[in-house]
């Protein structure tokens, strides 16, 4: 691995495809999500203008994944709290 894709690979996800394409970011969940079984849909998803929301949301996520990670991490205590 690169520096230089060591350092993209802390902001974005990254997946390297068998022909050599990099995808990055909302493009390169589609892509996991299609061989996930989530097929057509994601397929649909990761053409213009639809992928371009996709990507907006990954970054704004990507941004701020100390708030998302406190949320998400917050619920699952609550639950493990609730359970005892």
């Amino acid at each position: 691995m690169t520096p230089k894709l060591r350092k993209a690979c802390e902001r974005a996800v990254h997946v390297v495809r068998t022909d050599g394409r990099v995808l990055r970011a909302g493009r390169a969940c589609l892509f996991i999500k299609e061989r996930l079984g989530w097929g057509r849909l994601a397929k649909l998803l990761s053409w213009p203008p639809f992928v371009w929301p996709i990507e907006w949301g990954y970054r704004v996520f990507a941004d701020h994944r100390p708030f998302f990670a406190r949320w998400m991490l917050t619920e699952k205590r609550e639950e493990k709290r609730e359970k005892r």
